[in-house]
């Protein structure tokens, strides 16, 4: 695979990944009015699933790069999460922004773990 192909792999995914973040995000937040970012927690979660998923597959390194690298980390968001977390302290929702980094990180491992195993059966 060259370095062109690879890229523009990555930009393609990439760009799809940021897509798929973006219509979960407004899925989930459409159905669940809450100020609780549940939407965000959807998606970190699913892709934490996604990126155990093809770690435990073993995957050759361009494809890690692509599926892994590209959409997944596109897909996921650390930044919202953690914008969103400081706007609930800010509007001294306090247990919810703890509830939130908690929740976030705990599902996120399970998940990843989850995925692992689950890659690694096939």
């Amino acid at each position: 695979m060259t370095q062109v192909v690879l890229w523009c792999g990555v930009a393609l995914l990439g760009g799809l990944g940021a897509v798929a973040r973006f219509t979960v995000d407004k899925a989930v937040s459409r159905r669940v009015s809450s100020s609780f970012p549940f939407g965000t927690l959807v998606v970190n979660v699913s892709g934490a699933l996604l990126l155990g998923f093809l770690a435990g597959l073993v995957l050759p390194p361009h494809v890690a790069l692509l599926a892994g690298t590209a959409f997944v980390g596109s897909y996921t968001t650390f930044s919202t999460w953690m914008l969103e977390t400081h706007r609930l302290a800010e509007e001294r929702q306090l247990w919810s922004a703890l509830g939130n980094i908690v929740v976030s990180a705990g599902l996120g491992v399970g998940a990843a773990w989850s995925g692992q195993a689950l890659g690694g059966l096939l």
